[in-house]
């Protein structure tokens, strides 16, 4: 039976070290979380034991060290499986984010399939990371770009995305969750209707998979990408899902060892799925403390989790309404624990400064979406981000601290 019990995050903010110090002379507040996630010390313990009992090549050394550095990496590709709810093992590649999921696929995918005049279907509320791969293969084949609008809540209009669709439709790539907004995109229908156009799907999970159940088999996605750094693994680690049978037909991303069965000066043949695509050697430590973080997510429950980001949404959202001329830049019905905001007569990034001095931290600017602020008529936005550990405590404070910002830039 699933727990639906309430957190105890008094205690979970004891797994987090790093939270408990001062910055300026103030009790460090962090509510960067979208841009990435504290660690709880299993991930921190997990590298540590990696390189003091068990620093060794993979998948190549016939000695007891190899083998269990072997066995951990590859059992944290089964544990990314049933994260991610897929079919099977060999689905999950690792990579070193979603950056690098995006450009593998571009890059494999894309150029094979890919052809002049094709089109290829974004949204206004992309990262430049799920724009620009796109952008360069679209240059070097000829194909064109489009771009389904969103409303002034930041809500994706679906009628514009089905009228957008046509024969020429090779490929929609979409983001789950807004970083900039929060929005929660209807990445089910959008797959639906894309494969009934005859597109391939491409999902960015890397704010939803922190914060939502993922199941790649029942969206029906061809490919789904997750960063490890976002769900409180290490950075340089993350994760593609693709369909096995799209895997098996691309041509691999990297060249080098590993990703190779024979090799002569005449002629290569390459290694099964996944392996064709981890060439050389991968970011081993990383990749076996990635399991410790989705065991403590999965442990704490991700419903436990999200009933605790829901009520620090719905708190914060209402407090910040409080301050005079502050206007909250996505309202969504459905949204994870992002608020991005403006406040007449203040710069974003002022803002961040000064909440810095009071030792709280928060992202300004554009979230790496400036086609998103361009639609918006913004430079950049004060965005706060919340996670398992946060607190409304927290919150007032924040509230504290933006108030004293506002009067010292009036």
């Amino acid at each position: 039976m699933e727990n639906t019990a309430a957190l105890e995050i008094e205690k979970i903010r004891q797994d987090f070290p790093i939270l408990h110090q001062e910055v300026n002379g103030k009790p460090l507040i962090y509510f960067d979380n979208a841009a990435t996630s504290q660690k709880p010390r299993v991930v921190i313990e997990a590298l540590d034991t990696y390189y003091t009992k068990n620093n060794a090549n993979i998948h190549r050394g016939a000695h007891y060290l190899a083998a269990k550095s072997t066995a951990d990496y590859e059992s944290t590709r089964e544990a990314i499986r049933q994260f991610l709810h897929a079919a099977q093992v060999e689905e999950i590649i690792f990579t070193r984010g979603v950056t690098e999921a995006v450009n593998l696929v571009a890059s494999t995918w894309g150029r094979k399939f890919i052809q002049e005049g094709d089109e290829i279907i974004l949204t206004e509320m992309e990262h430049h990371s799920n724009i620009v791969p796109w952008q360069l293969l679209a240059e070097e084949k000829g194909a064109l770009l489009k771009v389904v609008p969103i409303t002034d809540q930041g809500e994706l209009i679906l009628e514009a995305f089905q009228a957008l669709l046509s024969p020429r439709t090779k490929l929609v790539s979409v983001v789950h969750v807004s970083n900039a907004l929060g929005t929660v995109n209807p990445v089910q229908e959008i797959i639906r209707q894309a494969h009934q156009a005859g597109a391939v799907v491409f999902v960015d999970g890397a704010q939803a998979s922190v914060h939502l159940e993922i199941d790649v088999q029942a969206l029906d996605c061809d490919f789904y990408a997750f960063s490890g750094h976002k769900v409180y693994a290490p950075t340089g680690i993350g994760a593609l899902y693709g369909k096995r049978a799209w895997l098996e037909q691309m041509p691999p991303y990297h060249g080098g060892g590993e990703m190779i069965k024979e090799v002569s000066f005449s002629r290569t043949t390459y290694n099964e799925i996944p392996h064709k695509f981890e060439a050389g050697t991968p970011n081993i430590a990383d990749a076996i403390a990635f399991k410790n973080a989705l065991d403590y997510v999965n442990q704490l429950g991700k419903n436990r989790i999200a009933a605790h980001e829901a009520d620090l949404l719905a708190y914060a959202t209402a407090r910040l309404q409080e301050i005079p001329g502050l206007q909250i830049v996505g309202t969504a019905t459905e949204k994870i624990s992002v608020i991005s905001f403006v406040i007449a007569g203040a710069h974003h990034g002022d803002l961040g400064t000064l909440l810095d001095m009071q030792g709280i931290a928060i992202r300004t600017g554009h979230h790496c979406t400036q086609p998103l602020m361009q639609r918006l008529g913004l430079s950049g936005t004060a965005r706060v981000s919340f996670a398992l550990y946060n607190t409304r405590q927290e919150i007032d404070a924040l509230m504290v601290a933006l108030q004293k910002a506002v009067r010292m830039l009036a």
